[in-house]
């Protein structure tokens, strides 16, 4: 699996998105912060953290008994340059096709 498809994969489930969401707008947390607001238990949140550190979005540190998260914007990267592709590609083809209706405005055109 590449890494765009593994960061994919982890961004998928709604409650990996909000953490890194989470994480991205605050900073470094300690892992009972990243489980409050989250509507499952801190097992799963744990569980979920797992499957973002596997994919390279996020780091753990730890200090002690305590385990703090980071986003990794760098991975995130990935999916900046993805999209930019496809948007270039999209935004080429809506070019062609108002090429196209304004040369027939009547949309008789095949």
């Amino acid at each position: 699996m590449t890494d765009l498809h593994s960061t994919f994969a982890a961004l998928s489930d709604p409650t990996r998105l909000s953490l890194v969401e989470k994480l991205l707008t605050q900073g470094e947390l300690p892992a009972g912060a990243l489980a409050e607001g989250v509507e499952v238990s801190a097992p799963a949140v744990s569980r979920h953290l797992k499957v973002l550190r596997a994919a390279g979005l996020i780091v753990q540190r730890v200090q002690g008994t305590h385990r703090y998260y980071s986003a990794r914007p760098e991975a995130l990267r990935a999916i900046h340059g993805w999209t930019m592709e496809h948007r270039a590609f999209w935004a080429g083809s809506l070019d062609r096709l108002d090429t196209l209706l304004a040369l027939d405005p009547e949309g008789d055109a095949p």
